[in-house]
């Protein structure tokens, strides 16, 4: 699964170095209605998973996924709004991008 650009200018976004795979696709809270699932790519995952559980700073976790500093940032909070607003709305959490249609 590769990572694209948002819109369709500007340059294409280096592709983060993943190690391995979550062995979860999917965290499943109580359902409360047909809300709307949240995706959460594999470099996000990754990005928490080298930062938050490995206790690595920023710039270790960019050179271990090949990326800036600032990449690192950006990656660690849309992964941390996600995972928050998974548990506080009751939402799925499904990790990698939605199927394209």
């Amino acid at each position: 699964m590769t990572r694209k650009r948002k819109g369709g200018r500007g340059r294409f976004p280096i592709q983060p170095k993943i190690k391995g795979t979550p062995h979860a696709k999917l965290m499943a809270p109580e359902p409360k209605g047909s809300e709307e699932p949240i995706y959460i790519d594999l470099a996000e995952v990754e990005v928490l998973r080298l930062v938050d559980l490995e206790g690595m700073y920023q710039e270790q976790a960019g050179s271990a996924m090949g990326v800036s500093r600032g990449t690192i940032w950006r990656l660690l909070v849309s992964a941390r709004e996600k995972v928050t607003r998974s548990i506080v709305e009751g939402r799925q959490l499904i990790i990698g991008l939605p199927a394209e249609d």
